[in-house]
Parts: C-alpha cells; structure tokens; sequence
C-alpha cells in the first residue's frame, strides 16, 4: 500500500492563494506593524474577506465550509512570512469561535458565529490567570449565579485578540460550584466587550508576536445573563481540553509555517550573499545547515497533517496533535536559530525577516501547552502516565 500525501485540488488551491496572499500583501508591510507593535487591521480585514476566519465552520453560520487541515494550510502559508498575522487567525478561529460552534447554542451560534467567520469580529478565550498557566483545573476567576445573571470576578492574563477595536467577545472560564470532593467545577461563559466591570489592560510589551494583541484581563462583579453559558454548567475544563487538542494542530502548523520560512529566507541569502570571492550556500557548512533545517520543516509538516487527517475523519487524535506540537515548536525554535547564525550579523539586524522569526519562535514551546505539558500526554498516551 502506498501513501498519497498530496493534497486535494481545492486544497493546494487554497494553499496557492494564501502563499501569494502572504508573499505579496504580508510581507511588504508587517515589519513596520511589527516594530510599531500595531495590530495590522488592514491585512485582518483582507484575511476576512477572503474567508479565512471561517475556514473550517459550515457556512449556514458564515463559513466556508473547510475542515481543521484547510485551516492548517492557511497558517503554515502565513507563518512561512509572519507570525503575527498567523496567530491572529489562529486564536480567532480555534480560540475565539471554534468553542462556540461545537459547544454553544443554536442561539449563541446564530448570534457570533457569522460576524466571527467573515473577520468582521474577533473573539478570544479567557484561560489562563496569573498564578496558573499550565494548571488550567487551578481557575480562581468565579461565577456566581445571582437572579438571572452570572457575576463573574477574577483575573486572565496572556490572552490574544482580547482587546483590539474589532473584539467582540471574550469566552471565559471559571468556578461555578464545587464537585462532592472539593474539586472546582469549572464553565465557560461568554462576555461581550463593553460589558460593565470588564477591563481590558493595555497590550503587553513582548519579546515577540509584536503585531498581535495581547493583553490581561480583569472582572470586577461582571454581569452577564444566565445564557451566555457555553455548554454544559461544570463542563468548562473538559471542553477547553478538547479546544486544546484541537488547537495544538493548529500550533504545530504555524510552527511548521515558521520553519519553512527560516529556509526560504536562508537559501535566499545563501544564494546572494557573496564571502571570500563566492556565494556562501556553496560552502558545505551551510549546506548542511540548510538542508537539516529542510529535513525538520518537511518532518513536522507531516506530523501535523497527520493529526489534523485523524481529526478530520473521526479517529483518536490526541497523541498525535502532542507530537506534532512538540515537535514542530522545538524544531522551529532550532531553525530559527540556524537561519540567524546564517545570516551572521543581519541576522540579528530586525529588518531581515529572520530576526523575527527568532523572536516570534520561543513562544511556540510555550502556549497551547509547554513542550513539558506534552511530553506528559504523550506518555500519558503511552499508558504510562
């Protein structure tokens, strides 16, 4: 039996589209988003328009109807040029509207979904607080009911898409009762922007994804009605588990996306930059490198369309979105690395592409799960965890 890993017509069509979107709209313009640290509504506003926000939702709620492996595709071709721009559409759609398709309301749906699928709003997904990251079960943000309004109070920190002008909505987690052995029950609630008691902080000052939104989180006796519970009352932590699973195949695409770029940019510059009398690609040291560096990429795209297939037709992913996401993280942080020792001293300089590549890479090791976090499924899914 052989494998075909080609992909279907409308697929590379897809992929096509994107490349040049990225390559000719992207890339001339993000480096002075990037070091302004402006969130670029031009280039979101366009990647709405051409529909990649609703990748994968139906399009009765304003999708295109694509799955997570379209989705995938269209962050590997973003992040090869920009991170940044990749993370937004990562966060809006895993993040921001993927919890309110599979867990929400009709209602809910027919209320968020269309204006979240064509760009025109972002949401984003309240987890994290400042004493837990990877401790997602020690939520202390409450919700308490009071007639028929939640009154939520608590704290998130590090959360994308949470306060540009185009955010509609933040889906949070918290305490909303406790199980018979003292456990927290956890829920998600959704609370739009603007409501009365939620501040938004201004955007930190980071090492990377400087043209993304970032920011902390605060609700002070914040009122939201009963319905804006998502899912099921105490089901908050296991649904955002799934989100995560699902979410860490679209990390490892865009760390894919990322390391591919290290190479396109590094043969770029091997082939033009001259030492010595010669171009310096032809010195086996750096062939070498680049053609590691390829080998890692091509590797790590494999093992993230192999888990967004699995996804895709029903099977048991977990495992495999783990190791795709700790292997495409840490082989995009090595790239990373390679393509600026390549580039020597205009590696380090921010108006060569790698230089944010470097700086955007490390996160990937972190968010949606530490390298550590993954290490600890997998073995888990080894039966030995």
């Amino acid at each position: 039996m052989s494998l075909d890993h080609r992909l279907p017509d409308e697929l590379e069509e897809l992929r096509r589209t994107v490349e040049a979107f990225a390559h000719d709209v992207v890339a001339p313009q993000i480096g002075e988003y990037y070091e302004q640290h402006a969130f670029p509504y031009p280039i979101v506003r366009e990647m709405g328009r051409m529909g990649l926000f609703g990748l994968p939702f139906p399009e009765e709620y304003g999708g295109m109807g694509g799955d997570y492996l379209a989705l995938g595709i269209a962050l590997e071709e973003l992040a090869r040029v920009d991170s940044s721009v990749a993370i937004t559409l990562e966060a809006g759609v895993s993040l921001g509207a993927m919890p309110l398709y599979l867990f929400g309301t009709e209602e809910q749906k027919r209320e968020w979904l269309p204006k979240l699928c064509t760009g025109e709003m972002l949401g984003a997904f309240g987890l994290t607080e400042p004493d837990g990251g990877s401790d997602a079960g020690g939520t202390r943000t409450t919700a308490v009911r009071d007639g028929d309004s939640w009154v939520i109070n608590g704290s998130k920190c590090f959360i994308t898409n949470s306060g540009t002008d185009i955010t509609g909505l933040v889906t949070v987690t918290a305490v909303t009762g406790r199980k018979p052995d003292g456990r927290p029950e956890i829920s998600a609630i959704i609370v739009p922007s603007g409501t009365p008691g939620f501040t938004v902080a201004a955007p930190y000052s980071k090492v990377g994804w400087n043209a993304s939104d970032t920011r902390e989180l605060s609700f002070t006796d914040v009122r939201v009605p009963l319905a804006n519970l998502v899912g099921e009352e105490g089901r908050g932590y296991a649904q955002f588990l799934r989100i995560l699973d699902e979410g860490r195949i679209a990390i490892a695409a865009l760390a894919t996306g990322l390391a591919q770029g290290c190479v396109d940019e590094s043969v770029k510059y091997a082939r033009e930059r001259h030492a010595f009398g010669k171009p310096i690609g032809s010195n086996q040291a750096i062939q070498f490198k680049l053609a590691d560096m390829e080998m890692r990429a091509y590797t790590a795209r494999l093992a993230w369309r192999d888990a967004a297939s699995r996804m895709v037709r029903g099977e048991r992913f977990k495992k495999e979105a783990a190791l795709a996401k700790l292997y495409s993280s840490e082989i995009a942080v090595t790239n990373a690395r390679e393509a600026t020792q390549i580039h020597g001293g205009y590696g380090f300089m921010n108006e060569y592409p790698v230089a944010r590549m470097w700086r955007d890479s490390k996160i990937l090791e972190i968010g949606e799960g530490t390298s550590e976090v993954q290490r600890m499924l997998i073995a888990r899914e080894l039966g030995v965890g």
